[in-house]
Formats: C-alpha cells, sequence, structure tokens
C-alpha cells in the first residue's frame, strides 16, 4: 500500500467516524478543551502504539486537525523510508510521525508554521514508536530506520532531517 493511500485510510477513516456537525464548513478553532484532549489522545498512541482500541482515539485526533483552521501542519511522510508490503509497522509508523508533529504543533503554538521544526518533530517521533515496536518483535529491523537512530546518536539528525525536508517537501 502506498503512503498516498495509508493517509487516505488513515485521514477517510477518521472523515467517517467523526459527527457531520465538526465537518461543517464553518466550524471554529479548536478549544483548549479539545488541543488537551488531542494530546491526551497522542500520548495514549505512543505509549502503546500497536493498541486496536485506540483506532477510535487516532480516528479522533486527525478528524479535529482536518477540520479546525487553527492548527497547521506541514506534513511530509516522504522524509521516511516505511515499511512497504504486509509490514503492520508501517502504518504504525505513519500515524507516529503524523502524531509527532501534531503534538508539536499542539505544544508550540508560535511555530505552526515552522514546517523544519515540525518535520524534524515528525522523524523523531517516528524513531521512538519505532524504538517501541522492536522491544515487542526484535526482528522487526528496518536498516533505514536503524541508521536514522544512528545519526541522532551522533547528533546529525537535525542536519539529516533539513537537508532531505529540502529535496522532498517543498
Amino acid at each position: 500500500m502506498s503512503l498516498r493511500s495509508l493517509f487516505a485510510v488513515l485521514v477517510g477513516g477518521a472523515l467517517l467516524a467523526a459527527p457531520v456537525a465538526s465537518i461543517a464548513a464553518d466550524r471554529g478553532p479548536s478549544t483548549p478543551e479539545e488541543r488537551k484532549q488531542a494530546l491526551e489522545y497522542i500520548h495514549h498512541f505512543e505509549a502503546d502504539p500497536l493498541n486496536p482500541a485506540l483506532k477510535p482515539e487516532i480516528q479522533w485526533v486527525v478528524s479535529l486537525i482536518d477540520n479546525v483552521p487553527d492548527i497547521h501542519i506541514g506534513f511530509c511522510p516522504t522524509l521516511i523510508a516505511f515499511p512497504k508490503g504486509d509490514k503492520k509497522d508501517g502504518l504504525t509508523l505513519f500515524t507516529a510521525m503524523l502524531f509527532a508533529e501534531i503534538s508539536f504543533a499542539l505544544q508550540n503554538p508560535g511555530k505552526q508554521d515552522d514546517y523544519h521544526a515540525q518535520f524534524q518533530a515528525g522523524v523523531e517521533g517516528v524513531l521512538k514508536i519505532y524504538q517501541v515496536l522492536l522491544k515487542s518483535n526484535p526482528r522487526d529491523q528496518q536498516p533505514f530506520l536503524d541508521d536514522l537512530i544512528q545519526r541522532r546518536d551522533a547528533g546529525t539528525l537535525v542536519q539529516w532531517v533539513s537537508e532531505r525536508a529540502a529535496t522532498f517537501c517543498n
């Protein structure tokens, strides 16, 4: 399944689950309660990314971001080589990237248009969840992500993200 297909499934599922009233064109900005709830749901996902019971929470967060005018995400999934084929981790890591960028935007409202910082948060979010996934299945290593962990540990990940974003995210 391609990255576009993964994103379409994630967003499409959220939109199907969203109440009709929240899809209205005149939806106002997010409320403090909604932003707090989104961060709480993101933390649930980060703590247990393989929990299927979190699907409604994931859909709620995606729907919120899709429907409010005040939260801007510069999402660039082409920064990462997500697992392909039948690897279940692809969608989980894709969600990790999206949620890390959303979390960054929610926690740093003055930097919502700093897409480079969001991209950096997204890549770091993927690595965080990848390491959680490896604990449950150590044989499911991904060389591309292992390389990024080495870059992070060596202090060169920021430069890598900057260079890659300039190539793939404009």
